[in-house]
């Protein structure tokens, strides 16, 4: 039985034009997301082939290989969500996004250095990576993580709330190699209201980390 399983897309292909063109769309959804999903259910598989023959001399690269795939599941689905055609622009209480953007502020002096720092981290990934902003619940505040594949250089516990897909399957059809011109129009189509729906749950949740008993 499959564990995992590819989520729908919440809008039609077309519906994030002009900034990802239904293409892009079709074929991350449905040919990279859906490979993710695959991989981590095929990884879980041979897993328990190993448990059951005691047989663990590819231990090492089957871990690796579920943390990809499963990484590159989780944060796919958050980036369908995180996206709206109708989008973009700059969370503010009037729009119902307040503790959110009161939030940003606290953990980076400003929307505008936020904005900058995510930019930046998910522009300059070395190869394919993602920009993420984090729930860190050590702390209680807002991080930016830079994500290299799908699963490296995180921290431990954070809970990602806003994802830029930096992998060039993300944006080459239609942005050719020019990574910074696609995670700047990434902007007009942020979904603040996913992105506050995702802060809030994770909050709630603060206490399941627990670093003495």
């Amino acid at each position: 039985m499959a564990t995992y399983t590819l989520p729908e897309l919440p809008y039609d292909y077309a519906a994030l034009e002009p900034v990802i063109n239904p293409q892009i769309i079709e074929l991350h959804h449905d040919e990279h997301h859906a490979a993710y999903v695959k991989g981590a259910n095929d990884t879980l598989e041979q897993l328990e082939e190993a448990r059951d023959k005691e047989a663990w001399g590819a231990v090492n690269g089957l871990q690796k290989n579920l943390a990809f795939h499963l990484s590159g599941h989780i944060l796919h689905s958050i980036y369908w969500h995180n996206m709206s055609g109708d989008g973009g622009g700059e969370p503010l209480a009037a729009d119902g996004v307040g503790d959110l953007a009161a939030a940003i502020t606290d953990s980076f002096g400003s929307y505008t250095g936020f904005k900058s720092q995510l930019t930046k981290a998910a522009a300059t990934t070395q190869g394919s990576g993602w920009g993420v902003l984090a729930y860190e619940p050590v702390s209680g505040r807002l991080i930016v993580e830079q994500v290299y594949d799908h699963q490296g250089n995180v921290g431990q516990g954070s809970v990602p709330i806003l994802v830029f897909d930096a992998w060039e399957h993300a944006f080459y059809l239609q942005y050719k190699n020019q990574k910074v011109d696609f995670i700047e129009a990434m902007w007009r189509v942020v979904n603040w209201q996913d992105v506050a729906k995702r802060y809030a749950a994770a909050k709630e949740r603060a206490d399941v980390l627990l670093l003495a008993p």
